[in-house]
């Protein structure tokens, strides 16, 4: 598949012409100059064939993190087949622009100037400046208002080769999102970004009593995922800002993927990459950095809702620590995320290489006192920077997704039920005699359990425990959460 690079200053409109192309608003626009950071890659269907669009940085420079920007911003033009370099039509020709134009044009590439924001008639007569640049392949669009981007569509459609015609059953029949999403309020993000203060000894548990089904009616039904969907891992990075997790994400990969600075907050638009490993596809999404909801302004709250949108859709989370500098209450916040998503997790002490090693052992229990609800996630001590002990993880992520995706036989619970009750019979409520009838599992990825008995709110908090406790020595759940329906059984 051809790549289609989208080349330009800060500010041209480069994110707004990757979403229309890709017909999704997906990338984060917005009049702050740097706003794109890293390079977001999605694939296009250009008129019908499919091309992998890439969305760089502003090439600027200045400060450090401007300068890393614009360093992966002309990787990733030399890495492409087609290159768009995209100037601002309402301003004159920049000597800049033409000079990163000409150092482009002299790899020999298929490369076009597109001069954005021709917004109407008049300004087409701007366009003639531009033919100074000393190229045919000039097109004058503007994207804010969908006008004259026929004629550059033709032109990247001659560029791609027949192969990539795309067929009708796989088209994605996606509309253009033309509404922008509304910010968060600092008490909108605190109501969805917060943990919560408690949660019954973390164990996961609907006492809700609901009609009998088929799942619950015949014990060995089980809802699966199909074996694509076990296949493919998705794992989102999370942490405060500058804990590490663009680093890590690099090192995961192998390639400098994330732009990585000492500046807090680089990481805006979540970042994607997915890598094969031993027959599994990892999908890892390097997230925002969160911070104190003081803090948080502009372009950041748009980023904390793509955030939120990443972890509904992961499977796995790999919880991102600093494990150089004291904990704080924000990294347990954080952490809730991964207990409000019910998330298979990770816990990553990074940065370990300068942790003072005479507190190592303090440090993680720290971290199991401090995460009492993450008490199933394993830890892993890592530095990113030097990759030590990053190649140990991708083997870990495959362990926990196995657990995460098991499924456990109605006969195998039911041993491990009977035991339990064995050894410590149900207490009974106001006189009343609570009965277990069985237990049998009813979904995967988490795995989810039903509890099948006679009074599903007679069930003390501190017997749920217990039950937890013994299925998790009876089974593998390590890195999973274990999820658990208390069910009245009908009268089947």
């Amino acid at each position: 598949m051809k790549k289609i690079a989208i080349i330009g200053r800060p500010n041209v409109g480069k994110s707004s012409l990757f979403n229309r192309l890709i017909k999704k608003r997906d990338a984060i626009t917005s009049d702050l100059a740097g706003t794109t950071r890293d390079v977001k890659r999605k694939t296009a269907v250009i008129i019908d064939k499919e091309a992998e669009l890439l969305d760089t940085g502003g090439l600027d420079k200045g400060c450090e993190l401007f300068d890393k920007i614009k360093e992966m911003s002309l990787k990733a033009a030399y890495k492409a087949d087609i290159i768009l370099y995209m100037v601002d039509g309402k301003g004159l020709p920049e000597e800049e622009d033409k000079k990163l134009f000409y150092e482009l044009q002299a790899m020999g590439k298929d490369m076009a100037l597109v001069v954005n924001k021709i917004d109407n008639d008049k300004m087409k007569e701007k366009l003639w400046e531009f033919y100074e640049f000393g190229t045919d392949a000039i097109f004058g669009i503007s994207v804010a208002h969908n006008r004259n981007t026929v004629e550059l569509l033709d032109w990247m459609y001659d560029k791609l080769p027949e192969s990539d015609i795309v067929k009708e059953d796989d088209e994605n029949d996606v509309q253009i999102v033309e509404e922008e999403k509304e910010e968060l309020s600092d008490e909108e993000f605190f109501s969805q970004y917060a943990g919560d203060e408690e949660d019954d000894d973390y164990i996961y548990w609907d006492e809700e009593e609901v009609e009998d089904d088929s799942i619950f009616a015949q014990n060995d039904r089980i809802k699966e995922f199909d074996e694509n969907d076990i296949n493919h891992i998705k794992i989102a990075i999370i942490g405060r800002t500058n804990v590490g997790k663009s680093s890590l994400l690099n090192a995961l990969l192998g390639e400098e993927r994330s732009v990585v600075s000492s500046v807090a907050g680089t990481t805006i638009d979540p970042i994607d990459e997915t890598i094969d490993y031993k027959d599994k596809q990892l999908t890892f999404v390097d997230t925002a950095g969160l911070r104190r909801r003081g803090k948080i302004v502009g372009i950041e709250k748009f980023a904390l809702m793509r955030t939120k949108e990443m972890l509904e859709n992961a499977n796995m989370a790999l919880v991102v620590l600093d494990g150089s500098e004291p904990f704080l209450d924000l990294d347990e916040k954080i952490a809730g995320l991964v207990d409000q998503n019910r998330l298979a997790c990770i816990i990553v002490l990074n940065k370990w290489d300068i942790a003072k090693r005479e507190e190592h052992d303090k440090i993680i229990q720290e971290v199991r006192d401090r995460f009492k609800f993450l008490a199933y996630a394993p830890i892993i001590t890592l530095s990113a920077k030097s990759h030590q002990r990053v190649d140990k993880l991708h083997d870990m992520i495959l362990e926990i997704n196995e657990n995460y995706s098991q499924r456990i036989t109605t006969s195998q619970l039911n041993e491990v039920l009977e035991r339990a009750l064995r050894r410590h019979t149900l207490p009974s409520m106001h006189g009343q005699v609570i009965r277990i009838y069985y237990a049998t599992q009813y979904e995967t990825r988490p795995p989810k359990i039903a509890i099948v008995m006679n009074k599903p709110k007679g069930l003390h908090f501190t017997y749920r425990r217990y039950l937890t406790n013994k299925l998790r020595e009876a089974f593998n759940f390590t890195g999973t959460p274990l999820l658990f329906k208390a069910k009245k059984r009908g009268d089947k």
